[in-house]
């Protein structure tokens, strides 16, 4: 079950960048072997290119299912920790929120390549492996995408086996987590996989709870030699306590810095701070091949997601009175959205005299409607959404209730993209690839919060946007490349969401994003890889909130990161495999009141370190360490979150070939620190040193 093999296959596929060590073969499924050049189609969604990942001119690291489950990675804020260039967001206490090479978003995500946007907390319990893309890339994801993309890649059935695994886990806070994964042999050109979990939540805060359970079914049917369908649907169900953390204190003469002290204290009501969400995923997917060098897929995915979240959180806490004084707002947000997108795909590789192409044709269709409301909370003491109270712990909080409606919005939005690339071998040393993608991207907001008599609430905008990308790769050697590469990609007017769009906004352009990038590629030996990457990041013109009013917003010129990234992953030694990360970012703000400032929670240098060492054949031990340098919270610079290092450790012990116990213990040695930030009085508090004890089972 965990032989040396299969762990050479892990360790092959974390690698970034690294020339691929998997190939997909098989009529009907796509295996896996440690032996090839290649990722397939299947295997590397993101890229969506038969390509040798060495041959690929691009920042990319791939994180798989054995990496998250013996690092003990429970939602994507502890893989992102162990990438370069990547930090995470609080994102309220409510969803996933990434920031790649010092830009934000909450949409960036997409499933098996197709656009997963809307705001919540994403699973890890059926995934083959996460792909992280940097740099802006329109071509291959469309609108979005500014710093990069994550795109989470699903187990699928193997077909003529069958098999069974079975998990438990619990921590030291009394969160425990189920899961399953079995997989049925339904014939020689058939097969089902079931993945599931439940879990409920506890941390370290005084109130937070919550349960999550998921439900995933994969079908896969050979429709004759060269045709595949794969039928995919999930359900999930998460319901927990929305945390935004502690405020921050004022310090004269220097920006801000998180209220220390209190790091279990919960800043809201205990049984008031809520978001639920159900959502239902349908996808069906045929992939043909017409010949050994043309092959093609067509993906239909429907979505339909129900979120609700309500909060009361600090707004502000001042230090300097006795005793001390909190500020407290909060409202409660509702949205429902369906996703109904279509993608076809057609890859050939061919010849025109000397030259090796492989070309990608593809085209994109998505309609995308989202109803979104608002209402504020009303404190009884004080007629409005606003209170100061006396600061104790725990808080007492004042009587509200959420009765002030301040949003009321639909939105639809239709998009069609086209899209060609070619990557041309000019020379056995010499590649160059070359695309464009057009999108036509087409929202209309109703505003019923502006409807009047003379105004029927109704904005829309229509963008027609052209993204070139375009690649140079140099290989010396089979396994050492150098390249370069160009690449833009957009958002339009209405945000990530949306749902901002006004009279004002009717009029601005989309947003722009330019990512130039050089870097290299060294696959050391068969089972280490050296990875080097230095870029700038260009963003156009955006809007920001201001930190002492949320009601105004402020128009930037535009920002800039520069920086660079190291990885290396693999086998230093015989049982010792390692995977260590440097960043280090340089993000500066132009105009908008705010020239010069650094860009939001871009940590400047960022370091991880995970070693695993095999003692025998049973037993293994593993040590790691993170390090994310002091970044301010927000464009104003008013606030700074301190630097940290944090040392985490594991232990895994083969009971059987088929049964492992592992021990993971996070933050070693009980570091105090602030992991992330939503805004200068949302800040998140780390977790004590705390362990998690799990077991797992395959027959």
């Amino acid at each position: 079950m965990y032989s040396k093999v299969s762990l050479l296959l892990t360790t092959v596929l974390t690698v970034s960048l690294g020339a691929g060590q998997a190939i997909a073969q098989g009529e009907d499924v796509d295996v896996i072997e440690i032996t090839g050049r290649y990722l397939s189609l299947d295997q590397l969604n993101s890229v969506k290119t038969p390509t040798p990942i060495i041959d690929v001119p691009q920042s990319l690291s791939i994180i798989t299912d054995v990496q998250i489950t013996e690092q003990g990675f429970v939602n994507f804020g502890d893989i992102l920790r162990y990438t370069p260039g990547l930090s995470i967001s609080q994102g309220e206490g409510h969803r996933d929120a990434i920031n790649i090479r010092g830009n934000q978003s909450t949409a960036d995500f997409f499933l098996n390549g197709i656009r997963d946007d809307v705001q919540y907390y994403r699973p890890l319990y059926n995934l083959e492996q996460v792909e992280i893309l940097r740099g802006s890339n329109a071509l291959l994801f469309g609108r979005g995408g500014g710093g990069g993309v994550v795109n989470r890649v699903t187990k699928t059935p193997v077909v003529g086996e069958a098999f069974h695994g079975f998990g438990a886990a619990i921590d030291t806070f009394g969160a425990g987590q189920l899961t399953a994964d079995i997989n049925l042999d339904t014939g020689d050109q058939s097969g089902v996989r079931l993945n599931g979990f439940i879990e409920t939540m506890a941390n370290h805060r005084d109130a937070f709870d919550g349960t999550r359970y998921g439900l995933n079914p994969t079908a896969r049917i050979a429709l004759g030699n060269e045709t595949t369908l794969t039928a995919f649907y999930e359900y999930l169900d998460d319901d927990r306590v929305v945390d935004r953390g502690v405020p921050s204190i004022a310090v004269t003469g220097a920006p801000g810095r998180p209220l220390e002290g209190y790091d279990n204290t919960f800043f809201g009501s205990a049984d008031r701070n809520r978001t639920t969400l159900q959502a239902h995923t349908f996808r069906v997917r045929v992939d043909h091949e017409y010949t050994d060098q043309l092959r093609g897929n067509i993906t239909a995915q429907y979505a339909d997601y129900d979120k609700a979240y309500q909060n009361i959180y600090a707004a502000g806490f001042d230090a300097t009175v006795i005793p001390n004084r909190v500020t407290l707002d909060g409202y409660r947000d509702t949205t429902a959205r369906t996703n109904l997108i279509v993608q076809g795909n057609l890859v050939g590789e061919f010849r025109t005299g000397s030259l090796e192409h492989t070309l990608l044709v593809g085209g994109e269709y998505g309609d995308q409607d989202t109803t979104n409301a608002r209402v504020d909370n009303l404190f009884a003491a004080s007629n409005d959404d606003q209170i100061s109270i006396d600061f104790s712990d725990p808080l007492v909080i004042p009587d509200f209730d959420f009765v002030t409606p301040v949003r009321d919005r639909s939105s639809s939005v239709q998009f069609t993209s086209l899209y060609i690339q070619d990557q041309i071998d000019l020379t056995s040393s010499l590649k160059v690839m070359i695309g464009a993608r057009f999108d036509r991207f087409d929202v209309s907001v109703l505003d019923r919060q502006a409807v009047s008599a003379t105004d029927n609430g109704r904005r829309g905008r229509v963008d027609e946007e052209v993204s070139p990308r375009f690649g140079l790769i140099y290989k010396p050697a089979d396994n050492i490349s150098f390249y370069a590469s160009y690449s833009e990609t957009f958002l339009p007017s209405a945000g990530d969401q949306f749902l901002t769009l006004s009279t004002t906004s009717e009029d601005i352009q989309p947003q722009t994003f330019e990512n130039r990038e050089i870097g290299a590629k060294w696959d050391i030996n068969a089972d280490l890889s050296f990875t080097a990457a230095l870029f700038r990041l260009e963003r156009g013109q955006f809007t920001t909130i201001d930190p002492d009013d949320p009601s105004i917003v402020t128009t930037v010129a535009g920002s800039t990161t520069e920086g660079f990234e190291l990885q290396l992953v693999g086998e230093l030694a015989d049982g010792w495999t390692v995977n260590a990360g440097y960043s280090y970012l340089d993000g500066v703000v132009e105009g908008g009141g705010f020239d010069g400032n650094a860009t939001r929670q871009t940590p400047e240098h960022m370091v991880s370190l995970w070693n695993r060492y095999q003692i025998n054949g049973e037993l293994a031990i593993a040590v790691g360490a993170t390090y994310q340098d002091a970044y301010f919270v927000r464009e104003d610079n008013g606030v700074e979150l301190p630097g940290y290092t944090r040392f985490d450790a594991a232990v895994f012990y083969d009971l059987s070939q088929e049964t492992r116990i592992q021990l993971n213990v996070e933050n070693l040695f009980d570091t105090d620190y602030f992991p992330d930030a939503h805004s200068n009085s949302n800040i998140s508090t780390g977790e004590p040193l705390n362990a998690r004890l799990s077991i797992s089972h395959e027959f």
